[in-house]
């Protein structure tokens, strides 16, 4: 079988996190500054099979598009240009940093490790993608 990837797309930093091949587990991949983000998987891809992608749709309480919306959608648009073949789901990403800085304080995170957004936006995707794989079952 072949891996979701999730992309929780920012202005500054992009978190990735992937399932295992049998879809079944959702964990962090890594985090990579956004300019670099089509070169980054091109190069992921090249090496791992990959069945869909899950990229985040911000959005505000009331379901209109947040600020960011804009700038995550001209990256949907480039990822589609680059990868015409790659399905993309967008999801609902309301609150998963909140959740994903809450998860770092329930594990016992010490401050300074807290401070760390790369490690944030890791763990967002990875909330949103473990999401994902919940309500697809």
């Amino acid at each position: 079988m072949s891996r979701i990837l999730a992309i929780d797309y920012g202005i500054k930093r992009t978190g990735i996190a992937v399932t295992d091949e049998m879809q079944m587990i959702a964990f962090g991949l890594t985090t990579i500054p956004s300019e670099t983000a089509i070169a980054f998987l091109k190069d992921y891809f090249s090496k791992e099979k990959v069945a869909c992608v899950i990229v985040g749709e911000p959005k505000q309480m009331d379901g209109t598009p947040s600020q960011s919306a804009e700038i995550i959608n001209a990256f949907v648009a480039k990822f589609q240009v680059a990868f015409p073949e790659m399905p993309v789901d967008r999801v609902d990403e309301r609150f998963t940093s909140k959740m994903a800085f809450q998860t770092m304080i329930d594990s016992g995170l010490k401050k300074k490790h807290r401070q760390n957004k790369a490690l944030v936006d890791e763990i967002a995707a990875t909330i949103m993608l473990q999401d994902y794989l919940h309500y697809k079952k």
